[in-house]
């Protein structure tokens, strides 16, 4: 497949990356440090405007998918415009465009194909989603979806004091609908059996029907969300607000701009909307800061948020999230106290990599980074591992088949069961190893 990416920022050149393998890919940006690292890649680079029409008419010869995923809503929106009139002779060309203002997207993922546009994501709703996502679970740090929500995907972190420390796998006492896919040791990542051991500090990777996971949470320690703080009332604290007034949660959300916090609380209704400084420590101790479940700072500044999350824990709350927009800072932030920290961008990433890994893929999520992918494929009647029993399939090593979704039911996959045309399997795979998987469902 030939892809055009627009922008060779942090999102773009994480795309090329992923793709460029498999795919060809032209990359183009306007600023020549991003072009000189893009170009460190086997991908065509060009620099120059990405919504320019002489550009573009050259680039689409051919092109399947367009991206446009620079920070520049307009650019992103008129480049897909464009591209849509340049290739309106094909039925099958896709566009997608990363959009932040509210003004053009109200919801994490939209479709304006009526202005040329496939796929639209907002990386800042699509991150407020994920928190309020990984906040519905006690004790989590990570949360994902599968199957319209009724499989869930949940991270946990084994504490010293659990009863889970030094237990083998077999011997915890899973129900049947769930599955340990890995455990995270450090830097190591290991497709555990029956027979591996659980060690403190472990990052637990368990996948299951969603009507277990609560139920499954208890075993990492109990952890209220009952009150919870928000740092920042910009786009993300603003929706994330919004999605926690669907729950029982008691919320509080500071914003320092005075007309921004009188907008935000025009728009929220169960919400208290505090005027002031995220890292005043008067205001933090006189909204008992140190009391609340959960607290989550998603302003726009990463430094502003790792001192308004350490002021937190260190004033007493249980539970950290923290907005980072940097991809390095995300396990820097980890190692220095913080709960969780996301990013806006790798939830741009996982849906567009959705969009351009191929046929036959359902959804996508990266763990930790992007140490490890879990990838919903569909089993077509021309898949090599179709009308197989799983024991006889060779999963490259460092991948799993993790749960089996079909008209029926739900299954933990063992080596008996015979996979079937139609089935959903999600896989649990390192990065390196997804090549060789995709190919078992071509």
């Amino acid at each position: 497949m030939k892809i055009v990416i627009i922008g060779a920022g942090e999102v773009g050149y994480h795309i090329a990356k992923s793709l460029y393998l498999e795919n060809d890919i032209v990359v183009i940006d306007e600023d020549e440090d991003a072009c000189q690292r893009a170009d460190e890649l086997d991908v065509q680079v060009i620099k120059g405007n990405g919504a320019n029409a002489t550009i573009l008419e050259k680039v689409l010869i051919d092109a399947d998918l367009l991206l446009a995923l620079t920070g520049d809503d307009e650019i992103n929106i008129v480049a897909c415009m464009a591209t849509k009139l340049i290739k309106q002779s094909s039925n099958t060309f896709k566009t997608m465009a990363r959009v932040s203002n509210p003004d053009y997207i109200d919801r994490p993922i939209a479709k304006r194909t009526q202005v040329g546009i496939d796929v639209m994501i907002c990386p800042e709703l699509a991150l407020a989603s994920e928190i309020a996502d990984i906040l519905s679970i006690p004790s989590a740090i990570d949360s994902e979806s599968f199957d319209d929500g009724k499989i869930k995907m949940m991270e946990f972190v084994v504490k010293e004091d659990s009863h889970l420390v030094d237990k083998h796998i077999r011997d915890i006492g899973l129900f049947d609908c769930c599955i340990v896919s890995a455990l995270f040791r450090g830097s190591q990542i290991i497709i555990p059996h029956g027979d591996d051991i659980i060690r403190a500090e472990d990052h637990v990777v368990i996948i299951g029907e969603k009507s277990a996971m609560k139920d499954i949470s208890s075993f990492f320690g109990k952890i209220k969300k009952n009150t919870a703080m928000i740092i920042g009332g910009g786009i993300v604290g603003l929706y994330l607000a919004q999605l926690l007034e669907t729950t029982d949660m008691k919320i509080k959300i500071i914003e320092k701009d005075r007309h921004r916090s009188e907008m935000i609380a025009n728009h929220l209704k169960k919400t208290l909307v505090l005027f002031g400084d995220g890292s005043d420590l008067n205001l933090l101790r006189e909204e008992a800061v140190g009391e609340m479940d959960v607290v989550i700072s998603v302003t726009d500044s990463d430094e502003k948020n790792l001192l308004c999350s350490l002021l937190a824990k260190q004033l007493g709350s249980k539970k950290v999230v923290v907005r980072a927009d940097h991809f390095d800072y995300v396990p820097l932030f980890e190692m220095v106290g913080v709960d969780r920290a996301v990013s806006p961008r790798q939830a741009t990433i996982n849906e567009v990599l959705k969009l351009t890994m191929g046929t036959g893929i359902e959804a996508l999520t990266t763990i930790e980074g992007d140490k490890a992918e879990i990838v919903e494929y569909t089993v077509s009647k021309k898949s090599k591992i179709n009308d197989k029993l799983l024991k006889n399939v060779n999963f490259p090593e460092g991948s799993i088949a993790s749960m089996v979704i079909n008209e029926n039911s739900t299954i933990v996959p063992r080596g008996n069961y015979k996979v079937k045309e139609g089935d959903h399997i999600l896989v649990f795979s390192i990065p390196s190893v997804l090549p060789d998987v995709e190919k078992l469902f071509k």
